[in-house]
């Protein structure tokens, strides 16, 4: 018996029990850190939420958390100031994303491509303020001096959103796209198709899992983004007064506040109820997002599942 191979194996187990162990202890750590903050927004948020009404907070139209003796906690404004921006952030940024994605991964020269991947990967790590100094310096006189208005409004903050969720948008859908078999486009051009048939007909679908992922971690981007908003955006908790109103220039040219703009900037001074509806919002927020990615869960095992019927 080798009594040294012996116990060469015995040490080589031992260092892996060791890791397996450091690796679950990592793991537990970062799920105990996501009941945590779930359990520390929902205790104090939920019953806020019970004590002004559900309906009442979800889809008051008025805000006025410090009118005297008759504070008014209806948060719709808001709701609708996050969903409107996020929405036409994402129609806009996914459609550039993923066009951008699909040239970067198959049509760039291979000489221009670490430049211009370079500078996407560059606009990914700029602050979020720095763009908010952009959108004032830029954006609001550009919509004040064409459009009207002051400048802050719902479209300087689409605009501003639609350019920060890009970055995020472009690198995963482009390594999506990346990590689809080379078979699957040898195979298609084989079968008679153009380059470009076989990528949108073939590979772009078969990245589609990828894609939509990006998809969602963008607009988690951009309905969790604070300070570039509350720089543009006007800050004012209004809407539509009608659905008619939606359709109209002016309701993309008057300042809007969203929910995390609402959160951060009366967070500092808020107190006993006032304070715990601002925790109310964030278990709306945190609950938006949630069922976002459940939907694309559920949406990507409905494709898998069609995809091996198929």
């Amino acid at each position: 018996m080798n009594f040294a191979s012996v116990g060469q194996s015995k040490s080589v187990r031992t260092i892996e029990t060791i890791t397996k162990t450091l690796f679950l202890m990592c793991s537990l750590v970062s799920a105990l850190m996501l009941f945590v903050i779930i359990f520390f927004i929902f205790t104090n948020g939920v019953p806020a939420i019970i004590e002004v009404g559900f309906l009442n907070f979800v889809l008051g139209r008025t805000w006025a958390p410090t009118h005297g003796t008759n504070p008014q906690f209806g948060m719709m404004p808001m709701l609708y100031a996050s969903l409107a921006t996020t929405i036409f952030a994402f129609i806009l940024g996914s459609r550039i994303g993923k066009w951008a994605a699909i040239y970067l991964a198959f049509f760039c020269p291979k000489k221009l491509y670490p430049y211009i991947k370079t500078m996407v990967e560059l606009l990914g790590g700029i602050p979020s303020v720095l763009y908010g100094f952009f959108g004032v310096a830029i954006i609001l006189p550009f919509i004040r001096n064409n459009f009207g208005g002051t400048g802050n409004s719902l479209l300087a903050a689409i605009i501003i959103l639609t350019m920060m969720i890009l970055p995020t948008v472009i690198n995963l859908s482009e390594a999506a796209l990346r990590a689809v078999p080379r078979e699957f486009f040898e195979g298609a051009v084989s079968l008679g198709t153009t380059k470009t048939e076989a990528i949108f007909d073939v590979i772009v679908p078969a990245a589609k899992g990828g894609i939509n992922g990006a998809y969602v971690l963008g607009i988690g981007r951009a309905i969790g983004e604070t300070m570039a908003v509350i720089m543009v955006a006007g800050n004012v908790s209004r809407m539509p007064g009608s659905i008619g109103e939606f359709f109209q220039t002016s309701t993309l040219l008057a300042p809007v506040r969203t929910l995390t703009t609402g959160i951060a900037m009366e967070m500092s001074y808020a107190s006993g109820l006032h304070r715990d509806t601002l925790f109310g919002i964030g278990v709306v927020l945190f609950t938006i997002i949630i069922c976002l990615n459940l939907s694309l869960t559920i949406l990507n095992r409905n494709q898998t599942n069609y995809a091996k019927e198929s």
